[in-house]
């Protein structure tokens, strides 16, 4: 089951959900986008948001207003779904309408992979990053140990190159997987500092010791955060 959290309110980019992308509200084109992988829902907080999803044939479940991530969202989504624990659950973030659905299977099959170890609560991808968009703080970084897992996740540009030259930085995609017995292990864990700091969810699970199994794909998608994001994808597509 695909989940795609999708919260109407957002400061930098009000109602962005809903933003036209080719003819489509955004959450729309995201959830088109994926639907060939798995069954698709949409986790809303706002009616409107539900409403536009029904006109275009996708479904939507209505959750709490006050969640304080998309994956704790999307927790209540396969709740009230009727999810089973060994259900895999891919959360899809609403803004990232480009998204191959090549790379979606492959979070599927590193969830396959991972599913039996207690110790891993999350997987997740990454892509290769030039040393200038590691800069910008609206891309997040991720670096890895030599198994694949992560080590740490940053709004900042990591590893810091102290002598230069270093140019193998690896951005952090907006997508995670699950089981659902992963899922509700996850939400179940108290907020952490390192979280509340870098406004970063995955690192709740970091702080408390849990693995997140890491996989490098190719893609050209990138969240959109901004207008002006927005309007660059637009260009490009």
């Amino acid at each position: 089951m695909i989940i795609i959290p999708a919260r109407l309110a957002s400061t930098r980019f009000p109602e962005k959900v809903l933003a036209d992308i080719d003819g489509l509200p955004m959450v729309v084109a995201t959830a088109k986008a994926v639907q060939s992988v798995d069954d698709v829902t949409v986790a809303t907080d706002d009616e409107k948001v539900a409403a536009v999803c029904a006109r275009h044939g996708i479904k939507a479940v209505m959750t709490n207003p006050d969640h304080q991530s998309g994956t704790d969202r999307i927790n209540e989504a396969a709740a009230r779904l009727g999810l089973g624990e060994s259900e895999i659950v891919l959360n899809v973030q609403a803004d990232e309408p480009f998204i191959e659905a090549d790379v979606v299977r492959k979070l599927r099959e590193l969830v396959e992979k991972h599913r039996h170890e207690s110790r891993t609560m999350i997987c997740s991808l990454y892509k290769s990053v030039t040393k200038e968009a590691a800069a910008d703080p609206n891309l997040v970084k991720v670096v890895t140990d030599e198994s694949g897992y992560a080590l740490y996740f940053s709004r900042s540009a990591i590893p810091f190159d102290r002598d230069g030259g270093f140019d193998s930085y690896k951005g952090h995609l907006g997508l995670y997987g699950f089981t659902r017995k992963m899922l509700e292990r996850f939400c179940a864990l108290p907020p952490s500092p390192l979280e509340a700091t870098e406004k970063l969810e995955q690192l709740r699970a970091l702080s408390h010791g849990y693995a997140i199994a890491m996989a490098e794909v190719q893609t050209k998608s990138f969240g959109i955060d901004t207008p002006e994001d927005l309007q660059k994808a637009l260009k490009r597509v």
